[in-house]
């Protein structure tokens, strides 16, 4: 892993070896900026405050070796990234201003992904997550985890059944506590559609209506206008003497008809002026018929605004005109069916709602025996660890309970019982620890100190290396309040833990550095800084060196130098037992 403008450190290696690797360093020289480095690699949030002081970008970069076939390589090749003969790259770049990147295997991809990988590549433990431990929640994970799918499959129906349940139950509280919003806007609908019916609207009726209007309104100027221009067309038969356009036209027709056949240019003009003294003919024809046609009956006039007032009562309320009103008529009359099916859906939600309960009832019952099941597996399984841990007379359970409710209606119903529940079923679950013989056991956020608090989640991760592994164990801190033969113990759990994955820690103790495979050292240069040759890897009289210094604060102390060797000695003779040789 690369490691550029990141806090403290300005350019560094950090070479993690399989197996088991210690970083350890003085307070401040930048260990913990190893611990962050790999967050960024696994998608841990960006903060511009990591970007060392100068510089307009921190960058780590990291190869990690993963098997071909493997959920990982599956998704990386998905999001279009390439595997370096089994290698995977990945790099994150943090700008001064906060902006993230992400890139894997080449390719650009969401920061999002990262965490995706991580997932399935590292488990990273630190102090903070001691205290996640405390937690009834987390104690319920962790549980859940190692009991595996035992656990899961029927969590998985349990938790389908629980989302329908919120969604009918929402749905339920929608219809009911509405209920008189719901039957005032059905009244309101169905007063309009009545009001609607009776005036019976046809479709365009308001245009029709409207230019009848109009022309009874102007019966009189419109006849007038169309007996004076019939007249000037076709005469007037009571003035004999008048002049008319058709017989002016015809006296024109006949002129130049008489000698046509001398000339085809006025023999063409002469069948156009016989054209137009047929359409003259036509049009005073219909000018008469509309004369004839024409209806001034006040009546009719009367009927009609009628009409129309009528029709403009329903689009002052429900559109613009009457094809809005029809539209609004369609559009309610199915809001209206709805609005009266709600009788008929309140009984089929509340008949799913039961039936709801009673499945998820039977679905927690059966996510019970299956953590009680687990849960004596496990806290066997972690006892035995705290035996190996220095702890041999500590007792690890779990209580697994459930809460009555006072009103049956607001829980679920579970043996018999009426309990609380949730998206994870019905169970409470609590870690309990028994220190030693005659202490009765209590909860670990009550019962443990740091250091056995320490010790318990080094236990529980040792037992979950057997049963749901990841290649990559990082510890950061993790032995806080451990020390003496409680710490050599740390150390050679964290040995056998690296025998079937690589374990990185980040720690203060001598006592865990001298089981590492890798020792490797964090140094600031003079001016604060850690460059290139500011992480070294320990080995030989500069292992021994740097143990001393852990130990007593002085790299030369002979009584210090002789623990460290001895320390070095006792992993390796642990080494041999299980046929392990650290450096």
């Amino acid at each position: 892993m690369r490691i550029q403008s990141l806090g403290v450190i300005d350019d560094a290696v950090v070479a993690l070896s399989p197996g088991f690797t210690a970083v350890t360093g003085e307070t401040g020289a930048g260990k913990t900026m190893v611990v962050t480095s790999l967050g960024l690699l696994l998608g841990g949030r960006a903060d511009a405050a990591l970007v060392r002081i100068g510089a307009k970008a921190a960058v780590v970069e990291g190869r990690i070796v993963i098997a071909e076939r493997s959920t990982v390589a599956d998704r990386v090749q998905e999001a279009g990234a390439e595997l370096d003969d089994g290698t995977l790259l990945i790099s994150r770049t943090v700008s001064a201003e906060g902006r993230s990147r992400a890139h894997v295997g080449g390719r650009s991809v969401p920061v999002g992904m990262l965490g995706e990988l991580a997932d399935e590549l590292v488990a990273v433990h630190g102090q903070t997550d001691q205290q996640g431990l405390l937690k009834p929640a987390r104690q319920r994970q962790a549980l859940d985890r190692y009991a595996g799918a035992a656990v899961s499959a029927p969590l998985d129906t349990y938790a389908i059944a629980y989302r329908r349940l919120r969604k009918i139950t929402a749905q339920l509280a929608e219809l009911t506590t509405r209920a008189r919003e719901r039957a005032q806007e059905a009244d309101m609908l169905r007063f309009g559609l009545e009001e609607i019916a009776a005036a019976e609207p046809r479709p365009g009726e308001d245009t029709e209506l409207t230019a009848e209007s109009e022309r009874l309104g102007h019966a009189e100027a419109l006849g007038s206008a169309a007996s004076m221009a019939h007249t000037a067309l076709a005469g007037n038969p009571e003035d004999q003497e008048g002049l008319d356009a058709a017989t002016l036209i015809a006296g024109a027709h006949r002129a130049v008809e008489a000698v046509r056949s001398h000339d085809p240019a006025l023999a063409t003009l002469a069948d156009r002026l016989g054209e137009i003294g047929i359409l003259v003919s036509d049009v005073a024809g219909e000018l008469a018929g509309y004369t004839d046609d024409l209806d001034a009956d006040p009546l009719r006039l009367a009927a009609v605004e009628e009409r129309r007032a009528t029709l403009a009562q329903l689009t002052r309320k429900y559109g613009q005109d009457i094809a809005g009103v029809l539209s609004w008529a369609e559009a309610s009359a199915a809001r209206l069916t709805e609005l009266e099916g709600d009788d008929d859906r309140i009984g089929e939600l509340t008949a799913e709602h039961d039936a709801l309960r009673a499945e998820l009832g039977e679905r927690a019952r059966e996510l019970t025996e299956a953590r009680n099941a687990a849960a004596k597996r496990f806290a066997d399984a972690v006892t035995g660890e705290l035996a190996e841990l220095a702890m041999p007379h500590a007792r690890v359970t779990f209580e697994i309970r459930q809460s009555d409710v006072a009103d049956p209606r607001e829980g679920i119903d579970v043996g018999g019982r009426a309990v609380a529940f949730g998206p994870h079923g019905a169970d409470e679950v609590e870690l309990l620890l028994a220190p030693h013989p005659g202490a009765p056991p209590r909860p670990i956020a009550k019962g443990a100190s740091g250091g056995e608090l320490s010790r318990v989640m080094l236990a529980v991760e040792v037992v979950f290396a057997g049963t749901d592994p990841v290649p990559t164990y990082l510890f950061d801190e993790v032995d806080a309040g451990v020390g003496g033969k409680a710490a050599v113990e740390v150390g050679r759990r964290l040995a056998k833990l690296a025998e079937s994955a690589q374990v990185v820690v980040v720690t203060h103790l001598p006592q865990v550095a001298a089981f590492a495979d890798r020792h490797l050292v964090v140094e600031k240069t003079s001016d604060g800084s850690v460059t290139r040759s500011g992480v070294k890897v320990m080995e030989g009289e500069d292992r021994v060196r740097e143990l001393s210094r852990m130990l007593a604060g002085q790299e030369d102390s002979q009584l210090a130098r002789a623990h460290a060797e001895e320390l070095l000695q006792t992993a390796r003779a642990a080494a041999r037992t299980t046929r392990r040789l650290p450096g």
